[in-house]
């Protein structure tokens, strides 16, 4: 019964991973890369780090998914979310509800373990939905001068419920490289490794 059900949630998971990479790689087609402003503002370039980045990038991407709906075979995109959020948008695909969150990775830049999620925050928004599933979409990118361009070989989706189970005890978060080796198991295995896991949990 167990194999039934973890083949089951497997096949759902890996099906909306897939959906989801394709409807990003479609959106990065049509914006390969963009300038972030002009010589004038920024007339020595910006420096190449991702984080300083990134949030401009998610919001340039998850935009321009909302705005290409049509072309891209999509009902919406919802990215009006707290920060608090898991998720960074909602893309609404065939009346089906995709959670995403967006990760960014600079090109070229070394393969380490990144802090993924609160274990918290996971625990509390799996255990509380049980329809809940959260895809993460990494992107590698290239930041020169003002211009940013995205690397379309290599997007990559991944699903917290089949991550490594290494905790950062400095601050209770999942690390894991963008690109590992899944671990398939079950919702209700991964919520009992979260528990066990982690310092912050606190079950009533």
């Amino acid at each position: 019964m167990n194999n039934n059900i973890l083949q089951t949630e497997v096949n759902l998971i890996n099906i909306e991973m897939e959906i989801v990479k394709t409807i990003f790689l479609a959106t990065v087609n049509l914006i390969p890369s963009f300038n972030i402003t002009d010589e004038k503002v920024l007339p020595y370039g910006l420096r190449p780090h991702t984080r300083s980045i990134s949030w401009i990038v998610e919001q340039v991407i998850t935009q321009q998914a909302k705005y290409h709906a049509k072309e891209l075979g999509i009902d919406d995109v919802e990215f009006d979310m707290a920060d608090t959020c898991l998720h960074d948008c909602i893309v609404i695909a065939g009346g089906i509800r995709y959670f995403v969150n967006v990760k960014i990775h600079n090109m070229g830049g070394k393969k380490n373990k990144n802090d993924i999620s609160a274990v918290a925050k996971l625990y509390m928004q799996y255990e509380a939905n049980p329809n809940y599933h959260l895809v993460y979409v990494s992107f590698d990118i290239k930041s020169e001068n003002r211009t940013v361009s995205f690397d379309k070989n290599h997007i990559h989706t991944f699903s917290p419920q089949f991550l490594p189970m290494k905790v950062n005890p400095r601050n209770d978060k999942i690390q894991a490289s963008y690109q590992h080796e899944p671990i398939y198991r079950t919702r209700k295995d991964f919520l009992q490794l979260l528990v066990e896991n982690s310092k912050s949990i606190v079950l009533h």
